[in-house]
């Protein structure tokens, strides 16, 4: 099943459910693939990759935006964010935990034989690639430079 259909089927759930919540992070969601469906230049399908693409930087934007609203003591706003983070994850795959991580990046870095910082361009290259979604691109960076120090 699509993304699309399954957010749509989630959207007739929150609504007989009356999840005023839900229904409205989950009509940021389907906003956001009709936007990317209808942009000069799309297919009309979205793939799994670009669906993921999307989610990834609606959480992303979420999660900095409740930042700032906890920096700015606005509880209110930063629970709304948080909500429709809590959403959006749901149909994300399953983020790796920081052990998980380094494992697949140490897999990543001796495929691709990097033995110095220099080679960091060549790694984040693969590891972005194959750790899209289930890692944060800073996280991933972060480590990279860790284990390549």
């Amino acid at each position: 099943m699509s993304l699309k259909a399954n957010i749509e089927s989630e959207i007739k759930n929150a609504m007989l459910a009356k999840d005023k919540d839900r229904l409205r992070a989950l009509r940021a969601i389907k906003s956001l693939i009709l936007l990317e469906e209808t942009k000069e230049g799309a297919g009309a399908n979205l793939t799994a990759d670009d669906e993921i693409k999307l989610l990834t930087k609606a959480a992303k934007q979420r999660k900095d935006s409740a930042d700032i609203y906890k920096q700015q003591n606005r509880e209110d706003l930063y629970a709304v964010e948080m909500a429709e983070l809590s959403i959006i994850n749901e149909f994300l795959p399953k983020q790796l935990t920081e052990e998980e991580l380094v494992a697949e990046l140490k897999k990543i870095i001796a495929e691709t034989g990097a033995s110095s910082a220099k080679d960091m361009g060549k790694v984040m290259g693969v590891a972005t690639k194959s750790l899209a979604g289930k890692a944060d691109g800073k996280l991933i960076s972060q480590k990279v430079k860790e284990l390549l120090a």
